[in-house]
């Protein structure tokens, strides 16, 4: 066909449209449209015109059989005139903005398919998308009755096109540079057309109205979407040249894969990643398991390049032009491979078949796995292992060891990278514990690979690893100590395999770089468990009864003495029968001769001057034994030598006394005996220990004792035993009778009811301190109604025969805590809490914190609590580089709000008190900034416990304000920032 007969053909086509119209704007019938409509549609489809005749009255029938219908190469010529010129843009707008609002609904559904919907299921699929969706894209009103039937025909007709029809694959094939369809040049000379295709394609879901069907939802259309652009691309990769390497990157014949791509990355910015991953990663496990089933490793790079079904996936990657769409694409796979559990080998050719070609080609790629795969992002260590596999050793797995590896010239460099970047202390401190976790087992991985020879070659990589080892040994958390372990161990089998380094005395031959950390207990804070507060770091030993502490302790004591004796007889003896006959020596008695060296200690005095001789290791063991049991016999001496006790216990080295292997027992000793010296006489003791615990004369290790022993004795004399009311009475204060004093007596009128306890108002939100009584008096003579019910108000006697405490900790607090935080911020001579001494400082904060919680809604809370937000305020405390130290802080603003009465916080926001104000909401202001930030995620999880915490102290303040405001008119006016605390999320946005 010439260009004058294409010309005649094209305006022939707008003739007949222009007909159509005409025809459509004088009916007065819809009848008169149908007409018009099946004049035009028997010249181009098949239409089944007595189907139509039979839906229209008599009058019309005649006409519509009469139609003129053309033959089959008539209508196909005039068909692709029709479509790939402009009479079909036209036409959609009539059927669009013309029939569909004001005839449609009359067409019986028989008709509507024939000579409407035909029009759009016989185009081409992408002419009628970019017909299609632009009209979406007009604004109109949600209650313009016109629009909306506008819009609804456009969704329906998506349906049927794209979903139905599966129009989508259609458009995949249809993409070409010139492709001649009978006698029709299609054009689609650019990218950026493709482009435009791709992106009204993906913009479907957000364009339709709420209403719409529920097939073209997000996950739904991507769904289907994604399965007809997989199935379009594999057809027409079949289509390709026969070698995979002829076809370029900007090849025509490219353009169909071209479109896959862009679309895909589309959808994946659109957050539907594992939509198109869970698509795409079932077909190319099959195919490359397939492949693996039938050829060797070496072999499949070739066979890959040579089978056509393998090119569409080949090149899709490369065609992706969105660098954010590609590592959203890869991170989805890579995560979808490690949950089917696919094998090393599997893996490694899923990740070449889609990856090698941009790999090789594009910097981007090869810096999108190398570095942000390792040191940017957190996967699986299967994952790594096979990010590692691809990107760094570049080799199958199963290729290794039937092959002579040649390590790639990056390797050492990039070996190099890692642990440079692993050694720094500021990595460390600032990436969280998953990170650190990460990049360890990719530097552990990468150093099983290394020998010593390369180790030798490789630039300051030896300096660096110990470097890195020795910064996470000095780490208090056990899972950091526990990756510099597995560095040490790896390390040393490369550079010496017979020989391996343990750090750790649950060590294995084979390292877990998986680094599994202990299951943390997830528990929901309720306003009825304030006071069981959650989440709090480990104490530095597990807490134990004290009731038995004593006696327990000291008969475990004396059994282990009594059978070391006996050892110690038994090896003599048969020393002696070895070592001499019968007859050359006379046996004699010996009973007394060690009287001396197992003398039991019975004064105080003697027990300092055992301690304080190093040079008689036996004598140190043997007061170690018996001070603890003495000090809680509580002798009339104690309190004198109380102080030099605790002086000699701190300074006294139990590694250098006890026997080998008996070195934690003699420090469990020395423990319990400080923890019962504070217990037993507190202000002495704590005298000495604060003093100690700033002074140049300790180290670090004794700091940490002193703090961990104060940590015990709080718990200790802090714990409550509750008793009956009777166990605490030793006789009735008043009376000999059994009637409690604080009752309303029985006297009154005859008739009278017994007395009732009632609650009063606001009992459910606040602590109550009295509670009500009441009964019912009888009428007088002559009065017919019931008298009025009588209230006595007094203590509340159920409660005091339930429970009292027994919480001797209050009136020590002060003692423990004010001292131990005075001059923390100071750096004297082998003294730095801020910096050398973090580990100090996080248990110090933390010491203060189970302190507040010790005195938890007692008035000392009240008192100490400034204090202590003043300190964990400060911002080198409260930021400070260790996550350790940001712990210990967030655990102890979660004990001041646990400790802290809200009756005390109400009246203290009643008379301006600034101090507590400014705290509280430090802590909320704090508290969101460490659980959006934080690096850690421990902090973040504690933070979001103290945001709870906050809100529900703050919920609590807020019902006892409510309450004060009926003696609002005595009372002095309330702080304008008073709303900045009982609503604490009010300035979250």
């Amino acid at each position: 066909m010439n260009d004058k007969e294409r010309a005649e053909l094209e305006n022939l086509a707008l003739q007949k449209v222009a007909e159509v119209s005409s025809a459509i704007d004088a009916a007065r019938h819809v009848d008169e449209v149908i007409c018009a409509l099946h004049s035009l549609a028997a010249l181009i489809f098949s239409v089944d015109s007595s189907l139509v005749s039979g839906a229209v009255d008599q009058r019309f029938k005649d006409q519509i059989l009469s139609a003129k219908c053309a033959t089959d190469s008539e209508r196909g010529s005039f068909r692709n005139n029709f479509y790939y010129g402009s009479a079909f843009p036209t036409m959609a707008r009539l059927l669009l903005f013309e029939v569909a609002p004001n005839w449609l609904t009359q067409f019986p559904k028989s008709v509507r398919s024939q000579i409407y919907d035909q029009f759009f299921l016989e185009g081409p699929s992408i002419g009628v998308l970019e017909e299609l969706i632009p009209i979406l894209n007009k604004k109109g009103s949600d209650k313009d009755p016109v629009h909306d039937k506008i819009c609804s025909s456009v969704e329906r007709l998506l349906v049927l096109c794209y979903l139905k029809k599966e129009g989508i694959r259609q458009m995949v094939i249809e993409f070409d540079l010139v492709e001649k369809q009978k006698g029709v040049a299609v054009k689609k000379d650019d990218k950026n057309s493709v482009s435009r295709v791709a992106q009204l394609l993906a913009s479907i879901p957000d364009k339709i109205r709420p209403q719409a069907s529920s097939k073209l939802s997000s996950f739904s259309f991507f769904k289907e979407a994604t399965i007809q652009l997989i199935a379009g691309a594999e057809e027409k990769s079949m289509q390709l040249p026969s070698v995979c390497d002829t076809i370029e990157k900007d090849s025509p014949q490219n353009y169909a894969i071209f479109f896959v791509g862009e679309t895909f990355s589309r959808i994946i910015r659109r957050g539907s990643t594992d939509i198109v991953v869970s698509e795409m990663v079932p077909r190319i496990y099959d195919l490359v398991k397939s492949l693996l089933l039938s050829y060797s490793n070496a072999s499949l790079p070739s066979v890959m390049e040579s089978t056509p079904k393998f090119w569409f996936w080949l090149y899709l990657v490369e065609t992706m032009r969105d660098q954010y769409s590609i590592e959203r694409l890869a991170e989805g796979i890579l995560r979808q491979l490690a949950s089917r559990a696919v094998t090393d080998t599997e893996a490694y050719w899923i990740l070449w078949l889609l990856f090698n070609r941009s790999y090789n080609h594009t910097g981007t790629i090869r810096a999108m796995f190398v570095d942000k795969f390792i040191l940017w992002k957190v996967f699986p260590v299967s994952c790594l292992r096979w990010i590692l596999q691809y990107s760094i050793f570049e080799v199958a797995p199963t290729m290794e060891g039937h092959v002579k590896w040649q390590k790639p010239p990056h390797f050492v460099d990039t070996l190099q990278h890692l642990v440079t970047i692993w050694s720094k202390r500021e990595f460390v401190q600032s990436s969280s514990v998953e990170q650190q976790a990460y990049l360890t087992a990719a530097v552990g991985l990468c150093l099983e690979k290394m020998s010593k020879q390369e180790l030798e070659t490789a630039k300051d990589v030896l300096s660096l690893i110990l470097q890195g080892v020795s910064c996470r040994l000095e780490s208090p958390i056990d899972l950091v100590r526990k990756m510099a372990s597995a560095i040490a161990l790896t390390f040393s089998k490369a550079v010496d395999p017979k020989n391996p380094l343990y750090l750790d005395d649950n060590h294995s031959d084979v390292v877990d770089w998986e680094f599994e950390v202990l299951t943390q207990k997830k528990v929901i804070i309720t306003t009825s468990s304030r006071k069981q507060f959650i989440n709090k770091p480990k104490t530095p030993l597990q807490e134990k009864s004290r009731e038995n502490l004593g006696d327990k302790e000291a008969q475990k004591s004396i059994l282990i003495e009594e059978i070391s004796d006996k050892g110690v007889e038994e090896d003599e003896k048969d020393h002696d029968s070895d070592s001499s006959s019968d007859t050359s020596l006379e046996p004699y008695d010996l009973s007394d001769d060690d009287s001396d060296l197992n003398k039991t200690f019975t004064q105080l005095a003697d027990i300092v001057a055992a301690l304080r001789k190093p040079d008689d290791p036996d004598g140190v063991e043997r007061a170690l034994d018996a001070v603890e049991k003495l000090v809680r016999a509580s002798p009339d001496e104690l309190h004198h030598n109380s102080s030099d006790i605790v002086r000699a216990l701190v300074h006294v080295r139990c590694a250098d006394v006890a026997a080998e292997g008996e070195e934690e027992s003699s420090e469990e000793k020395r423990h319990k005996a400080l923890v019962s010296l504070l217990v037993t006489c507190p202000f002495e003791s704590l005298d000495v220990v604060t003093k100690l615990l700033y002074s140049s004369s300790v180290d670090i290790s004794q700091r940490i004792l002193i703090i961990d022993v104060m940590t015990e004795a709080a718990l200790e004399l802090s714990e409550t035993k509750i008793i009956t009311k009777e166990q605490q009475r030793k006789g009735n204060l008043i009376t000999s009778t059994s009637q409690p004093w604080f009752r309303p007596g029985d006297r009154g009128p005859v008739g009278a009811g017994p007395w009732r306890e009632v609650s009063g108002p606001g009992t459910s939100m606040l602590q109550n301190w009295s509670h009500q009584y009441e009964r019912e008096l009888p009428s007088r003579p002559g009065q017919r109604k019931l008298g009025k019910t009588r209230k006595w108000s007094a203590a509340n006697s159920k409660d005091l025969q339930q429970e009292w405490s027994k919480n001797r900790f209050p009136m020590y607090a002060a003692a423990f805590m004010l001292p131990a935080m005075q001059g923390f911020d100071k750096k004297r001579h082998g003294v730095d809490l801020l910096n050398r001494d973090f580990v100090v400082l996080g248990k110090l904060i933390y010491m203060l914190g189970v302190c507040m919680k010790c005195i938890a809604m007692h008035p000392e809370a009240s008192a100490l609590a400034p204090a202590l937000l003043d300190m964990i305020r400060s911002r080198d405390v409260s930021h400070h580089p260790e996550a350790y130290v940001r712990r210990s802080v967030l655990f102890a603003a979660s004990c001041i709000l646990v400790a802290l009465h809200p009756s005390y916080v109400a009246s203290a926001l009643i008379e301006g008190n600034q101090d507590i104000s400014t705290g509280l909401e430090w802590i909320r202001i704090y508290s969101l900034h460490v659980a959006e930030s934080d690096p850690d995620t421990e902090c973040a999880s504690m933070a979001m416990n103290c945001l709870q915490l906050h809100s529900e102290i703050a919920l609590e303040t807020s019902r006892a304000l409510e309450s004060a405001d009926r003696m609002k008119a005595q009372s002095r006016t309330l702080p304008s920032k008073l709303d900045n605390i009982i609503i604490p999320f009010a300035n979250m946005n």
